[in-house]
């Protein structure tokens, strides 16, 4: 396993084909300053560029927390000036997660709040452990879901009941955030990481043109009408049905062995 640091608080770990990205922060519970920001969004355009790894697994180093959010005492000594040359820096470490090209899969545990819960729900899946507390409070502080939460939380459990957690800044604890939907797969407390990289792991074994190309797919075609979400399905099936992942993947397949993915 090799390890590579992007500025104090940011970390990735190689596990085969699945990167590890880690918000390492944990004396402020992973709270998200403006250095974190930048080095978040340096990590994710340099895994973005990387055609190795297949899958990327977000983690936290804290026992306690996956991240708390925007860092407000950090916020607390900014001017208006400050605030709004932060803005664009922020929104980068947000939208790196959310653009990266492969799957993406949060492992939770502890609190997940406010941009936390953000970076979370950026990914394409999210392990949550038993002990995991999410929510959006911004309200509470006289901000707004600013790192895509208005508008990733009503896709994954509708307009109503966004508006009720986003309205209400309440937090939800594991089982009835599984059961509304906002994390997909609870798990034992401690077992995350440990079934999160996992599942990158089983994700992985399959074809990084296929899996970049499904998740476009995926990503584009949501809230289109159907005969325009079939179209973006199409371009998508084109782009890889000439690859020679394609190409490799059926001779694996008559072949009756594993296949061996040139990635291309």
């Amino acid at each position: 396993m090799s390890e590579e640091r992007f500025g104090e608080f940011v970390l990735v770990r190689r596990h085969g084909h699945v990167a590890e990205l880690v918000l390492d922060r944990p004396k402020a519970m992973n709270a998200v300053s403006t250095e974190m920001a930048r080095s978040l969004a340096g990590a994710c355009a340099a895994l973005a560029a990387d055609r190795d790894a297949r899958v990327v697994v977000l983690t936290s180093s804290h026992e306690r927390a996956f991240c708390v959010g925007a860092d407000l005492k950090e916020r607390n000594s900014f001017t208006d000036a400050d605030l709004v040359r932060q803005r664009p820096v922020a929104r980068a470490a947000y939208t790196g997660v959310l653009e990266l090209p492969m799957p993406t899969v949060a492992a939770v545990h502890g609190f997940a709040l406010g941009g936390g819960f953000e970076l979370a729900l950026s990914c394409d899946l999210i392990v949550a452990d038993a002990t995991a507390v999410v929510g959006l409070p911004e309200v509470s502080v006289g901000v707004i879901p600013g790192g895509g939460g208005t508008q990733l939380l009503p896709r994954r459990v509708g307009a109503a009941r966004a508006a009720e957690l986003i309205f209400s800044a309440r937090r939800v604890e594991a089982a009835e955030a599984a059961g509304l939907g906002l994390v997909d797969r609870l798990v034992e407390a401690g077992r995350d990481r440990e079934e999160a990289l996992a599942l990158g792991q089983r994700i992985a074994a399959n074809s990084p043109v296929g899996l970049r190309a499904a998740k476009r797919a995926l990503r584009l075609g949501h809230g289109l009408d159907l005969r325009a979400g079939l179209e973006v399905e199409d371009a998508a099936w084109r782009s890889v049905a000439f690859s020679g992942d394609r190409a490799e993947g059926v001779a694996a397949f008559n072949d009756k062995r594993a296949p061996q993915w040139p990635g291309e």
